[in-house]
């Protein structure tokens, strides 16, 4: 079942509402930086590199483990760590808004062990990696595998926002998931090796601005 499990977290069926977001892509068409396929994939490639896999990955893996060693404590401090990580209004309400609905979602769940909805119900505020990692301990899934997954959905909705925004054709933002997803199973091996906070990285500049600039675009399609 690890795999079926894991087929859930990851499908864009979860009701958490990542389809709303591009995470900044929106102002980078708006501005003329992202006009063609080759552009877009540039672009969601080095989100992919420079952030997911050196940030946002690794504090999924490290919520994995408290998780799976039942240490509430450094769960919460995780999460209030990868929040501050943050760095504009968008991105923080992004996933604040989507840990929450996941949460909530792991809450009304009737497997999912009392401990954790009363963990869950505990942290004021909730990244989505925190309820993401939760589901993936209590389904025993592997720390790789995890990883994989967590970066393989945000790929395919970044692809789908591209595919919407540039505009590109279906076939455009198939080939872009075939030669992105080559990256992700070096990418997971960075994650798990990162998932020390101490060794989380979130520098990437071109990303913020491009969300701060998205928080006042006229007119957009995507909440972020």
């Amino acid at each position: 079942m690890q795999l079926v499990r894991l087929l859930h977290l990851a499908s864009p069926a979860l009701p958490v509402g990542a389809f709303s977001y591009s995470q900044g892509l929106e102002w980078a068409v708006e501005s003329g930086a992202v006009t063609s396929e080759a552009a877009a994939q540039r672009w969601i490639r080095d989100a992919l590199h420079l952030a997911l896999a050196r940030c946002e990955a690794p504090a999924l893996i490290g919520l994995l483990r408290a998780w799976k060693a039942g240490n509430a404590c450094e769960v919460a401090r995780l999460n209030a760590e990868f929040i501050a990580t943050r760095e504009t209004s968008e991105l923080r309400a992004e996933t604040l808004q989507m840990g929450y609905s996941l949460a909530r979602l792991l809450r009304d769940l009737p497997d999912t062990p009392e401990a954790t909805k009363t963990a869950l119900l505990e942290l004021r505020e909730i990244a989505f990696p925190t309820p993401w990692a939760t589901a993936a301990a209590h389904w025993q899934i592997e720390e790789l595998d995890a990883a994989n997954a967590y970066l393989w959905a945000w790929l395919e909705n970044q692809v789908m926002a591209a595919v919407k925004l540039v505009p590109l054709g279906q076939t455009a933002g198939q080939r872009m998931l075939v030669a992105l997803a080559e990256d992700l199973p070096a990418l997971a091996l960075e994650a798990v090796r990162r998932a020390d906070t101490e060794d989380w990285e979130n520098f990437t500049p071109g990303m913020t601005l491009a969300s701060s600039q998205h928080e006042t675009q006229y007119t957009r399609l995507f909440r972020s």
